[in-house]
């Protein structure tokens, strides 16, 4: 294994010293970065998050399921917590705070 080791090493410092052997100021091979930008409503079309719809959808962002709360009843309490990641949530919330 040591072997492989130094002609990897060596490989890679020639492979790192190969690609910044170029002047970063030497724009004539290269594209420059004004072609890479592209305008802010454009980008923006990427990231828009699609609007909702359904009441019901918006009904679940507000308010959440009583599982939920009891995971988050239980991962706010460290023992519970610590309990749930060996033995599984519903036996660790039924050990700490009753039946569900």
């Amino acid at each position: 294994m040591r072997r492989l080791l130094a002609p990897l090493m060596v490989t890679l410092a020639l492979a790192a010293l190969c690609c910044c052997e170029q002047d970063p100021k030497d724009t004539s091979g290269s594209s420059s970065t004004d072609s890479i930008k592209i305008k802010k409503e454009v980008a923006n079309a990427f990231v828009k998050r699609q609007k909702r719809f359904s009441v019901y959808e918006r009904y679940l962002e507000y308010y959440k399921s009583p599982m939920e709360q009891m995971h988050e009843r239980c991962e706010n309490y460290p023992p519970c917590d610590y309990l749930s990641d060996q033995i599984g949530f519903s036996m660790a919330y039924n050990r700490f705070f009753g039946r569900y």
